[in-house]
């Protein structure tokens, strides 16, 4: 019989299905990785990025380091995982917002629902039809599991890991969302992608805080998402101006990967921005109490950060607006009952008023308790006010 007659074997057939099914639930691309297919660096990869402190405050990522480094420890039966990519690229070019100073900058993946939703939802109707069909265990991973979800990507073939770390596809460029289903079934793998970032640099040129210590190396701590996000915090002086009205995320790195030229199908918007949260007015977001912050981000990844880091950042971004018009709302949050938000909001004030006018507020605030605000209103002294450097 002529080899091109022959049934392709179990293993095959299963892969062949597995795919088609992820592709139908919506997933752009969908292949097979062995669970250990990066164990030979990045373990290795991990352990120098944490024993460096680059994961700044995530002492998740130092608890979970075993797991993390390698599928197998995470959990003993896989033999075989599933990497998928969903398509997120904007359908317009997310940078000129951010000259805009008076409206906020929201990262293109949080101005829809959240995404963990959308594909933790998927997965496991395809995981549960899989283990149907086979018998197999499987598991489901989206983001918040202890998964090294990028280089098993590259292993897989969805793409390579950028210079910014993320991980970058000819197809589809910057703009993918992860997720894995991991089986005791032994599927054959995909080969991997190669790195064709070449001497391009633009990732690393464009970062406003420096994050990048080297290509292929990020440190959380200058980290705009990293601060915006995960950091509990005052915002350190030192990166305040460079946030400028990014106030979720940051987009920079990734929206000018050349490979993003290439993802045209990919911004005929499979997933939707929301209008509310594509250049929302400063004004509006600083005066979100508590239950309208709540309304308004219900469904999206923002609303995870809780109010009091929403409206630090909001009014951080206040401060670099160069707007006069958001004093008021500024003023208003001094009285806020936290102090993160009392500290960012005396920042704002000292960015935006003059120094007479600064020196009225600090008189009327000199009830404030709080070790870091009156920090704040001490270190402050005005707009061309002569502030203190960072060496002072």
């Amino acid at each position: 019989m002529p080899p091109a007659t022959l049934k392709p074997d179990r293993p095959q057939r299963l892969k062949a299905s597995l795919i088609a099914d992820a592709l139908a639930e919506g997933f752009e691309t969908a292949r097979v990785v062995d669970p250990g297919a990066a164990a030979a660096y990045a373990p290795a990869g991990l352990k120098a990025y944490l024993d460096d402190g680059r994961h700044a405050t995530m002492q998740w990522m130092r608890d979970t380091q075993d797991r993390r480094s390698d599928p197998r420890v995470l959990w003993p039966d896989v033999r075989s995982v599933l990497m998928v990519g969903l398509n997120y690229g904007p359908l317009h070019d997310p940078l000129p917002i951010l000259k805009r100073r008076n409206r906020a900058a929201i990262s293109v993946y949080a101005q829809h629902r959240d995404y963990h939703d959308i594909i933790k939802g998927r997965l496991k109707g395809i995981a549960g039809r899989f283990a149907a069909r086979t018998g197999a265990d499987v598991k489901v991973f989206v983001d918040t599991a202890p998964v090294m979800e990028k280089p098993l990507a590259a292993e897989a073939g969805l793409g390579w890991q950028g210079k910014h770390s993320n991980l970058v596809s000819r197809t589809f460029g910057s703009w993918l969302f992860l997720g894995s289903i991991f089986t005791s079934e032994a599927l054959p793998a995909d080969p991997p992608e190669t790195d064709h970032c070449g001497s391009c640099r633009a990732c690393l040129d464009i970062c406003p805080t420096n994050a990048f210590p080297a290509p292929y190396q990020l440190d959380a701590r200058r980290c705009i998402s990293y601060l915006t996000i995960e950091h509990k915090g005052p915002i350190p002086h030192a990166f305040r101006a460079a946030m400028g009205n990014r106030i979720f995320g940051c987009d920079d790195c990734l929206a000018v990967c050349p490979w993003n030229k290439f993802a045209s199908e990919a911004r005929e918007a499979k997933l939707q921005a929301r209008d509310d949260l594509t250049a929302p007015p400063l004004a509006d977001l600083a005066a979100l109490d508590d239950a309208a912050f709540r309304t308004l981000f219900s469904g999206s990844p923002v609303k995870r950060i809780g109010r009091e880091r929403f409206i630090r950042n909001v009014l951080i971004a206040c401060g670099n607006s160069d707007d006069p018009t958001l004093i008021p709302v500024c003023r208003a949050a001094l009285a806020d009952p936290s102090a993160l938000i009392r500290g960012a909001a005396a920042w704002a004030l000292s960015q935006l008023v003059d120094e007479p006018a600064w020196r009225l507020l600090r008189q009327q605030n000199s009830h404030e308790s709080d070790d870091t605000v009156l920090a704040e209103w001490q270190r402050g002294r005005g707009r061309h006010g002569n502030a203190k450097t960072e060496s002072e």
